[in-house]
């Protein structure tokens, strides 16, 4: 049953029953309750396109994606989040619009169509960049919008919801110096990405607080690949003076390190130490009781679910001030941390 026969069997336009539906104030709660009723009896669900007729809505939230070899968000990682995010839409009644942008194609002109179309009621913004001019445009053309991240070099307030990527990589560098360690190596993700600069910050401020100058020849920045772990770890293992320890920026690329270091015949925990980054992804467990990887820790299904909600929420009721979530990542100790080899 459609609207229309629906609205024909109650006696009712099809604006009033699409009010009923929707909760809309004006129209009654007896006629809300018989329409409600007849709907259910019918097994009459209204469509996306009928509620956002009714309320002025497209009840749908844009991600636009760049399709680059080289972007942090095309990867494992961004499907967790996505999920997150869905779950939350769903609840709401929002479906959710993915943009895949060719490689040289402008970013811009998707963000500008998206507003003059009415396609979606928001966008999230994926991988900031550190001066990100996706922002500046969203604010100006109006479009309600959320970072999954920050971009530094941004002057103008934005809503954002970020881990504490700083935190989190002074606090893993921070273990490592109290094993006794003091060569080490830092495996990040590429520094145009914020999130990856705040890492290199956190590694570079805790040999700091040390005393301890890093050494830049030990500090890379590629994209977070399981070949890119490897290569770069057997490259260390071949130095003159290698690192006693590892930080890895992914549990990905954490695993490319784990199997140049036993190819070397050398055991994780024992002869060097390696910590990572852990994003929990539902199908890439970091061990089960015990973790294989001491990492930093923060669930980016759950991000979504946030982020999504705090979209939502602004795009229903516009706060004064941009609203900003930082999260705290949580140490968990694994086998792949010990003692610095004397």
């Amino acid at each position: 049953m459609n609207l229309k026969e629906l609205s024909l069997q109650l006696g009712l336009s099809q604006t009033t029953v699409s009010r009923a539906l929707n909760g809309y104030p004006e129209v009654s709660e007896r006629t809300r309750k018989r329409v409600q009723q007849a709907a259910e009896q019918h097994n009459y669900a209204p469509s996306t396109r009928a509620k956002g007729l009714a309320t002025g809505k497209a009840l749908a939230i844009g991600h636009v994606i760049q399709n680059a070899n080289k972007h942090e968000m095309v990867n494992p990682i961004f499907g967790d989040f996505i999920a997150g995010a869905g779950e939350t839409y769903a609840e709401r009644g929002y479906e959710m619009v993915l943009s895949v942008v060719p490689q040289g194609v402008d970013e811009d002109s998707v963000y500008k169509s998206m507003k003059s179309r009415r396609a979606v009621d928001g966008v999230v913004v994926h991988g900031p960049q550190m001066n990100d001019p996706r922002i500046p445009l969203l604010i100006d053309i109006g479009l309600p919008f959320v970072v999954h991240g920050r971009a530094s070099g941004c002057p103008s307030p934005y809503s954002w919801l970020d881990v504490n990527n700083r935190s989190a990589f002074m606090r893993a560098t921070d273990f490592l110096f109290d094993l006794g360690h003091r060569r080490l190596a830092l495996l990040n993700g590429l520094e145009e990405m914020d999130f990856a600069y705040r890492r290199r910050t956190g590694f570079e401020d805790a040999h700091k607080a040390r005393g301890v100058t890093p050494d830049p020849d030990l500090m890379f920045s590629d994209e977070m690949t399981e070949e890119y772990g490897y290569a770069t770890t057997q490259d260390l293992l071949k130095r003159d003076e290698p690192p006693t320890a590892i930080v890895s920026s992914s549990l990905v690329s954490a695993l490319g390190v784990r199997r140049a270091v036993e190819e070397a015949g050398l055991a994780m925990g024992r002869d060097i130490s390696i910590i990572t980054h852990d994003d929990r992804l539902s199908y890439l467990r970091n061990g089960n009781e015990v973790p294989v990887f001491t990492a930093t820790r923060s669930s980016v299904r759950q991000a979504g679910r946030q982020l999504a909600q705090m979209l939502l929420e602004i795009i229903a009721d516009p706060p004064a001030a941009p609203m900003q979530t930082l999260l705290e990542a949580e140490l968990t100790i694994g086998t792949s941390t010990g003692p610095a080899p004397t």
